[in-house]
């Protein structure tokens, strides 16, 4: 739903984050256990394992690479947003979007390097943003990649 959130206010021409929505993220953040943080982020993981397939998938069709098209992108808009992403997470995301381009999981990829930190936290969040809006902007709907993953949640919910 955050990814939702930021996708519109950004459609709407919005560049800051609302201070309400803000304020209800930071709350949420502060209440969570250390089982919730790990949940948290295993979801972000699964987000972008399920766009990347969804990307590779795409790009299969057209007799294109996932990895050469949607990589470069991103870690080129990265850079872009030194304010947010520090430089050193940038080739961690990479890493982690190249493993779930080739079908590997996120939460397993990035196991074998430890915990994650407090300056990935960011980049994650960008990361799973940037790839919903890749997929949007490559359907030219808004709200694909929202959908998609809903679709996906009920489907799950129904199995």
């Amino acid at each position: 739903m955050m990814i939702d959130s930021r996708l519109k206010a950004i459609y709407d021409g919005r560049t800051e984050v609302d201070p309400e929505q803000r304020q209800l993220i930071d709350h949420l953040t502060s209440s969570m256990g250390p089982q919730d943080v790990d949940d948290l982020l295993d979801g972000a993981c699964t987000l972008i394992y399920m766009f990347m397939q969804w990307l590779r998938m795409a790009y299969e069709d057209h007799d294109k690479d996932v990895i050469e098209y949607v990589v470069p992108n991103l870690v080129a808009t990265m850079r872009r947003m030194p304010r947010s992403i520090r430089p050193e997470a940038i080739p961690t995301m990479a890493g982690l979007v190249i493993a779930a381009g080739t079908g590997l999981s996120p939460n397993l990829w990035r196991k074998q390097y430890g915990d994650w930190t407090e300056v990935e936290m960011k980049p994650l969040e960008a990361t799973a943003f940037l790839l919903a809006e890749h997929i949007n902007r490559l359907t030219e709907d808004q709200d694909f990649a929202t959908r998609m993953i809903s679709n996906a949640l009920t489907s799950a919910g129904q199995d």
